[in-house]
C-alpha cells in the first residue's frame, strides 16, 4: 500500500444486520476507518472549546457599542462572507487538493481566532476591526464547511456515509449545547480574550487531524466506457480504499460504477472559476434528484424553523419574560437536544436503503412537529414537539447530505456542496425574518381588528388576557404563525415530492464488496492457469443518474 493510500479494515466495508441492542444505539461503524476517526475526534473538541466565539463575540460587541444594532450587523458581515466562502469554494474544491485547501481554511479560522484575543488582550474596542475579524472568521468557517463535506466521501464508502454524517450531527448539535453554556460560565471567571484563545488552541487538533490525511487531489477521469476502469474502481472502494495513483474513491463503487462518470471534469479544470461555478449550478439544476433534495431542506428551514418566536412563545404559553429567562432557553435548547438523542439512536436508521423517502417522510415529519409545536398549551407539550422536530431533521440531515455526497460526481461534489451550506446557512436566516414579520404583522392585524369590535370596551381587553385566552388553547399570535408555517411545510414538502419522484423513488446502491477470488483447481496433468475474474459493478435502484444529469446541463 502506497503512502497515499487510505485502506478501511475489511470489518468496517461489510454492513451486518443488526444482532443486538447495541446495533440500535450510536452507529460506529465509520471510526473504524483511521483517518475519519481523526477528524471526528478531533470535531468533537473542537465542538465545544472551538465554540465559544458564538458568546465571545456578540457579548464583546455589546460591551463595546451598548446596542443591539452592533451585533445584528456583525451577524449580517459573517452571513455574507460565509455564503461567498461557500460557492467559492466549492468550485475550488472540484479543482484544487482538498487536504490542502481544508489545511487552510482550518489555519486562517485558527488565526482568525487568536487574532481576536491579541486585540481583546490589548484592550481594543475598535468595531471595525471587531467587524473585518468578524468577516474573516465567516470566510475560513465557510470554506471548512464545504471543503469538510467534500473530502468525507473520499474517506468513508457510500453504504456508511449515513452513519457518518450522523455522528458529525451528533458532536455539532451536542456542541451547539455544551460550548455556549460553558461559555457563560467561564466569562466572568477567564474573561472574554481567553475564550477566543481556548478557540484557536481547540483548532489546532483540527489542523493535526487534518495534516494526517493523505493528499486528495482532484480525481482523474477513467477511461471512458471501459469495463476494467469500473471493475477496478469498484474492487477498490470495496476495500475502502483512497488510492490517489489509482484514481478511486472510498465511496463503496458509486462513482466508479458509472462508467466514466467524471468525464465533466476535464473540462472544468481548466476554466475559470466563475465559468466551474455556473457549470456546477447548470448541473444541480439538471438532476432532479438534487433540485428535489435541495427544494425539501429549504422548505423545512425557510417554512418550519420557528426560533425567532421562541422568546413571545415562551412568554404566551408559560407566562415567561419576553426578553429572556428558563422558559426560553428551554425551548432553544429542545430542538438541539431532539438531535442529539436521536444520533445516540442512529443505528436505528443508518442501515436504511431508502434514502429520498427518508427525506421526504422526515421533512413531512417536522412539519407536524412544528405544528404541535403550535398547537401546545402548556410548555411541556411545546417541548417535547421540538425535541421530536430535532430527531427527524436528524434523519433528514443525515439522508441529504448522502444523497448529494454520493450521487454527485467528484469532480462536482465541491460546488453542489457549496449550494448544500448556503441553504443550511441561509434557510434559517431567512426563516427567521420570516416568522418575526408574519408574527408582527398578525399582532398588528389582530390589535386593530379588536379595537374595532370593543370600542370604549377595549380598556376590559387587556394583553393579559390574550395571553390567559392563548395559554388556554386559542391560537394566537405566534402559535397561529408557527402552526400555519407548519402546514405550510406538509404542503410544499408533499408537492415537492410529487412533482419530482425521483426523490421518494431513490434507492442507494447496494454495497459493493471486492470479489472472492477463484478457487485453485485440483492440481493435474493438463491444468490451466485460472485468470481471476471480477463482476461488474452493480448499479444499484438509482433513478436518476448523473451521466444523463450531466448531458442535460451541458457538461459533457
Amino acid at each position: 500500500m502506497s503512502a497515499t493510500t487510505v485502506r478501511q479494515p475489511r470489518s468496517a466495508a461489510r454492513s451486518p444486520r443488526p444482532a443486538s441492542a447495541r446495533a440500535f444505539t450510536v452507529d460506529w461503524r465509520p471510526l473504524a476507518i483511521p483517518a475519519f476517526r481523526r477528524m471526528w475526534a478531533a470535531s468533537v473538541i473542537c465542538a465545544v472549546g472551538g465554540s465559544f466565539s458564538v458568546v465571545a463575540v456578540p457579548t464583546q460587541l455589546f460591551t463595546v457599542t451598548g446596542s443591539s444594532g452592533a451585533v445584528g450587523a456583525a451577524a449580517g458581515v459573517s452571513f455574507a462572507a460565509l455564503i461567498a466562502a461557500a460557492v467559492w469554494s466549492g468550485a475550488r474544491a472540484d479543482v484544487t487538493d482538498r487536504r490542502t485547501m481544508l489545511l487552510a481554511a482550518d489555519l486562517g479560522l485558527a488565526l482568525t481566532y487568536a487574532a481576536l484575543w491579541l486585540q481583546a488582550v490589548l484592550g481594543g474596542r475598535s468595531v471595525p476591526v471587531l467587524l473585518v475579524a468578524v468577516a474573516f472568521q465567516g470566510l475560513t468557517y465557510g470554506t471548512v464547511l464545504t471543503t469538510t463535506g467534500t473530502t468525507v466521501p473520499r474517506l468513508v464508502p457510500a453504504e456508511l456515509l449515513p452513519a457518518a454524517n450522523s455522528l458529525s450531527s451528533l458532536v455539532r448539535y451536542g456542541g451547539s449545547v455544551l460550548g455556549p453554556m460553558l461559555a457563560g460560565v467561564l466569562v466572568p471567571v477567564v474573561g472574554l480574550g481567553t475564550l477566543y484563545l481556548f478557540d484557536a488552541v481547540a483548532l489546532l487538533a483540527v489542523v493535526w487531524a487534518v495534516a494526517m490525511l493523505p493528499p486528495l487531489p482532484p480525481l482523474p477521469p477513467p477511461a471512458a466506457g471501459t469495463q476494467d476502469a469500473a471493475n477496478a474502481a469498484a474492487t477498490s472502494s470495496g476495500a475502502g480504499g483512497i488510492s490517489n495513483a489509482a484514481g478511486t474513491a472510498g465511496a463503496g463503487g458509486t462513482e466508479g460504477a458509472r462508467g466514466g462518470g467524471r468525464g465533466s471534469s476535464a473540462a472544468g479544470w481548466g476554466s475559470s472559476a466563475a465559468g466551474r461555478m455556473l457549470a456546477g449550478f447548470r448541473y444541480l439544476a439538471a438532476d432532479r434528484l438534487l433540485v428535489a433534495v435541495l427544494a425539501v431542506d429549504l422548505a423545512a428551514m425557510v417554512f418550519g424553523m420557528p426560533s425567532a418566536l421562541f422568546p413571545e412563545l415562551a412568554r404566551d404559553v408559560s407566562g415567561g419574560t419576553a426578553g429572556g429567562g428558563p422558559e426560553t432557553g428551554l425551548l432553544y435548547a429542545a430542538y438541539p437536544a431532539g438531535v442529539v438523542v436521536a444520533g445516540l439512536l442512529s443505528g436505528t436508521f443508518t442501515r436504511a436503503r431508502r434514502h429520498g423517502a427518508l427525506v421526504a417522510g422526515a421533512a413531512v415529519a417536522w412539519g407536524i412537529a412544528v405544528v404541535l409545536v403550535g398547537l401546545a398549551s402548556e410548555l411541556w407539550i411545546a417541548l417535547a414537539a421540538l425535541a421530536l422536530g430535532g430527531a427527524v431533521n436528524c434523519v433528514l440531515s443525515a439522508f441529504r447530505t448522502t444523497i448529494t455526497q454520493a450521487h454527485t460526481d467528484d469532480a462536482l461534489r465541491g460546488r453542489v456542496q457549496g449550494a448544500l451550506t448556503v441553504v443550511l446557512v441561509g434557510g434559517p436566516q431567512i426563516a427567521n425574518l420570516l416568522h418575526a414579520s408574519a408574527s408582527a404583522h398578525l399582532h398588528d392585524l389582530t390589535g386593530a381588528h379588536l379595537h374595532d369590535l370593543t370600542g370604549a370596551h377595549l380598556h376590559d381587553l387587556t394583553s393579559a388576557h390574550l395571553h390567559d385566552a392563548a395559554a388556554g388553547g386559542v391560537l394566537y399570535g405566534p402559535r397561529l404563525v408557527i402552526c400555519a408555517d407548519g402546514l405550510l411545510t406538509v404542503v410544499t414538502v408533499g408537492a415537492i415530492t410529487w412533482a419530482i419522484p425521483d426523490l421518494r423513488r431513490y434507492i442507494a446502491p447496494a454495497p459493493v464488496t471486492a470479489p472472492a477470488p477463484e478457487p485453485e483447481p485440483e492440481p493435474g496433468p493438463e491444468s490451466e492457469p485460472v485468470v481471476a475474474r471480477t463482476s461488474p459493478a452493480p448499479s444499484g435502484d438509482r433513478v436518476s443518474s448523473a451521466p444523463a444529469s450531466r448531458a442535460r446541463a451541458g457538461l459533457r
